[in-house]
């Protein structure tokens, strides 16, 4: 499910805390900040979704992400991939080369680095 501009950045604010109140939230925005109302409705969307859950001490309600920043980015990269460049990994690739203007040097590193992430995510599976 695509979250909104606003949804996107509580759950990149509760993923760096891994907890906290609708007020520790709202505390890691820059200035101007968003409303308190403004960040608890936010929350309480963000629950309803499931990507969000919170425990309840007296009258404080404390959030915590249930989705993974790295589930969330996936999906996301994955349905880019699929959604902009007809589900080809090369093409979205070879589109980001171009418009970074990278040098062969730099796609030959990005090559080995790519390599030697895949060697050894095999040796731990």
């Amino acid at each position: 499910m695509q979250l909104t501009k606003a949804e996107e950045q509580v759950m990149q604010i509760l993923w760096q805390l891994e907890e906290g109140p609708v007020r520790d939230i709202r505390e890691q925005f820059p200035d101007p900040k968003p409303a308190r109302n403004t960040v608890s409705t936010i929350v309480r969307i963000l629950e309803k979704k499931g990507y969000v859950d919170h425990k309840t001490y007296g009258n404080v309600h404390v959030y915590y992400p249930l989705v993974q920043k790295e589930t969330y980015s996936k999906s996301q990269l994955f349905g880019l991939i699929k959604n902009y460049f007809n589900n080809s990994f090369p093409a979205m690739a070879s589109f980001f080369a171009k418009e970074k203007d990278l040098s062969i040097q730099e796609l030959e590193e990005l090559l080995e680095a790519t390599k030697k992430e895949l060697a050894a995510k095999k040796k731990n599976i």
